[in-house]
């Protein structure tokens, strides 16, 4: 077994040594599908673990030989982003469980934070009243992108926010995917392909965002809609049809044309 630790959280060494063993049993679940999320008090400090899926025999060799754990990379890369002043949980631990020399069960520790906002909403609102938290988030995004980040999961479940006054503060969760490399126009519009929202919303976000950058707006928003769609229709074929937006003009604005019913992608999961 492998466990790092946080030196600021040596305090909760005994629960975190003993995490693999009480995780079945104890804590609150609040995520539970390939991967499993729960809430710890401990100390008094609130914790959030995430047991990652035990990889499959190809993925195990990968981890254990070529390239580092979900768990590790969560933790690593939290540290970075806490670094470069981005909003993120606190890490607290990573543990690795190996079986003949092969990862098994993997868990990464951090400290809860929470935000009662989640950008999933924007699928279900028009543009109208919503201006506020969208600029923000456009310059949320380009902060985190001036600074070299890329997450490759940014989508709506991983990015959290709540309101102080007049202001947005974001927070990314599940980040064990990112690029840290200079985000030029091109990678920063495809980092816009995976969120939800109608169009309108969609090219409102691109402009705000190229306005901080110094980029073309309009060009700017021609590749943002371009990479949104390529990827939506990527998707819908997967899942049932299933679309962030209704790509048609009613009455002069787009329509998201919500299906609350419909498969929910990138709740927290990988």
């Amino acid at each position: 077994m492998k466990i790092i630790i946080n030196q600021e959280y040596n305090h909760l060494k005994t629960f975190i040594e003993a995490l693999p063993f009480i995780f079945e049993k104890e804590g609150e679940v609040i995520y539970k599908k390939r991967n499993e999320i729960k809430v710890f008090d401990v100390e008094g400090e609130k914790l959030i673990v995430k047991s990652f899926k035990i990889p499959h025999f190809f993925n195990g060799i990968i981890y254990s030989c070529l390239r580092p754990s979900k768990a590790e990379r969560s933790y690593k890369y939290a540290l970075t982003l806490i670094e470069r002043k981005i909003n993120t949980s606190v890490p607290v631990a990573y543990i690795e469980e190996h079986q003949s020399g092969m990862l098994a069960a993997s868990y990464y520790i951090s400290i809860y934070k929470k935000y009662p906002g989640i950008l999933r909403e924007l699928r279900y609102a028009p543009l109208e009243g919503k201006e506020a938290l969208v600029s923000a988030f456009a310059r949320f995004t380009a902060d985190i992108h001036q600074k070299e980040v890329l997450p490759l999961d940014y989508s709506p479940g991983n990015i959290l926010y709540r309101q102080v006054g007049q202001d947005f503060i974001f927070c990314l969760i599940d980040i064990n995917r990112m690029r840290f490399v200079p985000v030029d126009m091109e990678l920063g519009a495809y980092g816009f392909r995976r969120l939800w929202g109608n169009e309108e919303t969609i090219a409102f976000m691109a402009h705000e965002y190229a306005k901080i950058r110094n980029f073309n707006e309009n060009r700017f928003e021609k590749l943002v809609i371009k990479y949104h769609r390529i990827f939506w229709e990527k998707y819908s074929k997967r899942h049932e049809g299933f679309q962030p937006y209704e790509n048609k003009k009613r009455g002069g604005r787009w329509d998201s044309n919500p299906r609350p019913s419909e498969p929910q992608p990138d709740a927290l999961t990988d």
